[in-house]
């Protein structure tokens, strides 16, 4: 296998997601949220090992994800949502160097989850892990959010230049 294999892109994006989380965890701003984090990043090598493992190897045994992990996500994000204004625009990453991380874990895990869904064309990947990354990228982004709201940072609104045709 090549290191440009998908199969190899799509674990490698994994694990390059698994860093920027683990760098989002150590931020202050974050402690109350290190042990839903760090459950995260297990999670992520499971994902992992999963697109690791050879499909042909029909005696691998490999961890799981399980629906639960999934509801855990959801429910992270209805709890911030119920704290959050309505959002009206889209908005530009960035205003704290925290937010800008989950931003950045967010993009990273929208990648992530094309190039498992690219890998999933050509070879079997559990539905699972499709639906976890899907969802922990809306995570990241509602994490962004209340990151901004408990910083006390400006949430830019993206403002389209007027076409002057």
């Amino acid at each position: 296998m090549h290191k440009s294999d998908l199969r190899i892109e799509a674990y490698g994006t994994v694990d390059e997601l698994n860093s920027f989380v683990g760098l989002l965890a150590d931020q202050e701003a974050n402690k109350e949220r290190l042990p839903f984090l760090r459950e995260i990043q297990e999670r992520l090598f499971t994902v992992g090992s999963s697109l690791a493992a050879d499909p042909e190897k029909e005696t691998l045994i490999k961890p799981d994800l399980l629906p639960e992990d999934l509801q855990k996500i959801e429910d992270a994000i209805d709890e911030m949502d119920e704290m959050l204004p309505p959002l009206k625009n889209f908005i530009l990453p960035g205003g704290h160097n925290t937010v800008s991380f989950a931003h950045i874990a967010r993009v990273v895990c929208r990648r992530a989850e094309r190039n498992v869904v690219s890998l999933s064309v050509d070879a079997p990947v559990e539905e699972i892990v499709i639906q976890y990354l899907n969802r922990l990228s809306d995570y990241f982004f509602t994490l962004s959010r209340k990151l901004s709201q408990e910083l006390h940072a400006e949430e830019i609104p993206w403002t389209p230049r007027a076409n002057k045709f």
